[in-house]
């Protein structure tokens, strides 16, 4: 793998995986950027472990909570930080049941560029209507098991690749009414146990294959994931402070009816482009 691939897919990984916008429908556009080989599972979960420990680093305050939540638990006493720790654990549920039993189907769904086309159109569309529709008036504070429990059902829904975890659960978030930043908090911390049982399934893979799991070149771009998405993260709930998620609703719609015309043949040369991804 060349210099210039590895920065790209660490570049690409570390902005798209918290944003609203669809890492897999960013990813598939790499061969478009030049002649690009399949990166492997081991640069897979390298780019990942990047993305983890960079959103471990930015919410070690919550993760801390949580932890000292769940000890206190074990002595029977409830905290702010334990309940936010049971809300996490319920929210990842559905995705982990989904996960193992869809595996397969979900695999090949990732190769169609027409269904990642379609998911990134259509649920662009949905996150700009819940940001506009949902009211900014709860905080992770407020939260309730049905609550933790509708949207571990959309982060599932997220296993269709294109829906974008991260964008499907700030949705639901926005449609239950907490404030942007809530959204996007809750959604990064719920990425953790996902990323960390998607990495153990990779892992697991990789392993099987006797493949060397740790190269110098899968180092890098851990580094460099990880510091595109820190920045990525800290730049996002900045944003959220004052402004909405319409930016990247449009963007997803644009991006997803680009996407749609390569699929059907209205950008012939962007549709062979795209068929490389597509394998």
């Amino acid at each position: 793998m060349t210099w210039l691939n590895l920065i790209v897919l660490a570049v690409i990984q570390g902005i798209t995986e918290f944003l609203p916008i669809s890492s897999s429908a960013h990813l598939i556009l790499v061969p478009c950027l030049g002649n690009f080989p399949d990166q492997g599972l081991d640069m897979d979960i390298a780019l990942h472990l990047g993305t983890l420990a960079a959103v471990m680093l930015y919410f070690w305050r919550d993760i801390w909570e949580m932890l000292a939540g769940v000890w206190a638990a074990l002595r029977l006493r409830k905290t702010p930080g334990g309940r936010l720790a049971l809300h996490v654990v319920i929210a990842t549920i559905p995705v982990v049941i989904c996960g193992l039993a869809f595996k397969d189907m979900v695999a090949t769904a990732g190769h169609s560029i027409a269904v990642i086309g379609w998911t990134t159109l259509v649920f662009g569309i949905v996150l700009y209507v819940g940001d506009r529709l949902g009211l900014t008036v709860r905080r992770t504070e407020h939260m309730k098991l049905p609550d933790a429990a509708i949207i571990g059902i959309a982060q599932a829904i997220a296993l269709i690749p294109g829906t974008s975890r991260s964008g499907i659960t700030m949705t639901a978030a926005r449609f239950l009414g907490y404030e942007r930043g809530e959204a996007a908090r809750f959604s990064m911390l719920l990425s953790i146990p996902t990323i960390l049982a998607a990495g153990a399934l990779a892992v697991r893979d990789i392993l099987a294959l006797h493949q060397p799991l740790i190269t110098t070149e899968a180092i890098y771009a851990a580094g460099l994931s990880f510091v595109t998405a820190l920045v990525t993260i800290a730049l996002l709930m900045r944003w959220l402070k004052s402004a909405s998620f319409t930016v990247f609703a449009l963007y997803r719609v644009g991006l997803g009816l680009a996407l749609l015309a390569a699929a059907y043949g209205v950008i012939p040369g962007f549709q062979r482009c795209l068929a490389l991804a597509a394998g």
